[in-house]
């Protein structure tokens, strides 16, 4: 029974999320100039969000028939797409909400650190550590999978097999990575809405000022909401096994939300390139 729901979980985010994500996809990149950090930032976000959706009809097929027909690598793929979708989506979050925090509290200031060539760099450099962090994590399920002898997936379960507490080193390390990779962002974040909050209250300077400040803390407030109620329970996981299936048809539904965070990030969403352009010198 529940692992019907799971596939309908999984399936619902496909069919929602797909073409929310392709169409802010390509909305980014064809109606706004990728000279702003933000955009770079969200069409990255974007990115990770498609990837983890491709990844998702594995996991409809397999709780849906009940058995892993698939090798073991194609399993660890499918796996690591969406390990990689929970920390590349906080981390360019994070660098959403800083942006807006430097836009906002520090907008004259900040305009040398707040550039397209900076935010792709920072982006190139979060794909590194993501991949990079991943092949530790292989290995040990690569190994927990090749001594189970019934046809399984995603359920790596430490207190209870030996051979991947064998490999706690290479796996339950990355575990406890993301976790406090997590509630480090997180911390960002509150601290970034608390900063944005008091300017846009206080109107401390001109330049402080904010035209739709409604949309400015949605903004933040979306963000938090990801982080407290997708990101960290699934990363929490690494206490409490048992509910790791259900934890993950959570943190999915996290890419049929991100397409709000792109429309209110900017004043028109759908506005053209040019008019985007334009509105450089007005940030």
């Amino acid at each position: 029974m529940m692992n019907t729901a799971y596939a309908l979980i999984f399936g619902f985010v496909i069919t929602v999320g797909l073409p929310l994500n392709a169409v802010s996809l390509w909305i980014l990149l064809r109606h706004h100039s990728l000279k702003l950090p933000s955009a770079v930032f969200m069409v990255n976000l974007a990115i990770s969000d498609l990837l983890l959706i491709v990844s998702l009809p594995m996991r409809v097929y397999y709780y849906a028939k009940g058995t892993w027909t698939f090798s073991n690598m194609t399993c660890i793929w499918v796996t690591m797409l969406f390990r990689n979708n929970i920390r590349s989506s906080s981390i360019f979050i994070t660098f959403i909400s800083v942006d807006r925090l430097l836009a906002v509290v520090y907008p004259l200031r900040s305009r040398h650190l707040r550039t397209s060539s900076k935010a792709w760099k920072g982006a190139a450099l979060v794909w590194l550590i993501v991949l990079v962090v991943n092949v530790p994590e292989s290995v040990g399920f690569l190994r927990h999978l090749s001594t189970l002898q019934n046809s399984t997936c995603f359920e790596f379960d430490a207190e209870n097999d030996t051979s991947l507490l064998q490999n706690e080193t290479l796996t339950m390390a990355t575990d406890y990575f993301q976790l406090v990779l997590l509630f480090a962002m997180l911390a960002v974040n509150i601290v970034s809405t608390a900063m944005v909050l008091w300017t846009v209250q206080r109107h401390q300077n001109e330049s402080a000022l904010v035209k739709n400040k409604v949309n400015v803390m949605l903004i933040f407030i979306m963000n938090l909401m990801m982080f407290t109620v997708f990101f960290l329970p699934v990363s929490l996981v690494v206490f409490f096994e048992n509910f790791r299936p259900a934890l993950s048809c959570l943190a999915s539904l996290n890419c049929c939300l991100d397409p709000l965070l792109y429309y209110f990030s900017f004043d028109g969403f759908w506005k053209r390139k040019e008019e985007v352009d334009m509105s450089l010198g007005r940030e």
